[in-house]
């Protein structure tokens, strides 16, 4: 190794540099970097600055690397996730099915108690054995349950007491005509009778906006806030 003569200074290896880089000495014997090169790369690629850098100069990402991002807060009010909130549908819609829900649960408990009295089996009317009864004072118990709920609902208008009056309507009109079918036997099937077509609009009705999943997902938001 050479020495440092008065007038000028001879390059030096930087401790730990490549090979083919070297730093100058500066006039008072201390080592700096030699201005626009960098410090040696990592093992990972990405070039870091050594102790006694120029100033302003930090450390940079290396390639495909990207600094970590918050995600945005969840507008839902219901801190659900967004993909889960429900889809709300007009609370006025939602409340006129669940009113001509009510209206054929109605009709075809009326339908069912009218058959049962007047049908004769095994010498007596069908209505005086026990599982016809079971069947029509359910039929009853449905409707009367949707009847306050959707009276309820009408009053408040409120659409998370649109949402259950719709749901005990749609149980209460397809449970109902069911049954109701069941009570009238084979000849509840046929076009000459009036309950297959009450049961086959119940279903349609049940799947409008507003009712199925819709209301229970509306429900579960309100219990859980």
């Amino acid at each position: 190794m050479s020495s440092v003569e008065a007038a000028g200074s001879s390059s030096v290896a930087a401790p730990g540099g490549a090979p083919g880089r070297s730093s100058a000495v500066a006039p008072g014997g201390s080592s700096t970097a030699a201005p626009g090169r960098s410090s040696e790369a990592g093992s990972g690629g990405s070039s870091t600055a050594g102790p006694g850098g120029a100033p302003g100069r930090s450390s940079g990402a290396g390639p495909g690397r990207c600094s970590s991002t918050t995600s945005a807060p969840d507008p839902s009010p219901s801190n659900l996730p967004v993909s889960r909130s429900p889809r709300v549908a007009d609370p006025v819609a939602v409340l006129l099915t669940a009113a001509e829900q009510l209206g054929t649960a109605t009709r075809v408990c009326e339908l069912a108690v009218q058959h049962a009295g007047t049908r004769e089996q095994f010498g007596q009317p069908i209505g005086a054995f026990q599982a016809v009864k079971h069947l029509c004072a359910q039929m009853l118990v449905r409707a009367e349950t949707a009847r306050a709920a959707v009276y309820a609902a009408a009053v408040t208008a409120d659409p998370v007491d649109v949402a259950a009056a719709r749901l005990l309507a749609d149980e209460a009109a397809e449970r109902g005509a069911r049954d109701c079918l069941q009570v009238h036997g084979g000849m509840g099937f046929t076009w000459e009778c009036e309950v297959q077509l009450h049961l086959k609009r119940a279903w349609v009705r049940a799947r409008r906006a507003g009712g199925g999943a819709e209301s229970e997902e509306l429900l579960a938001v309100d219990l859980l806030a």
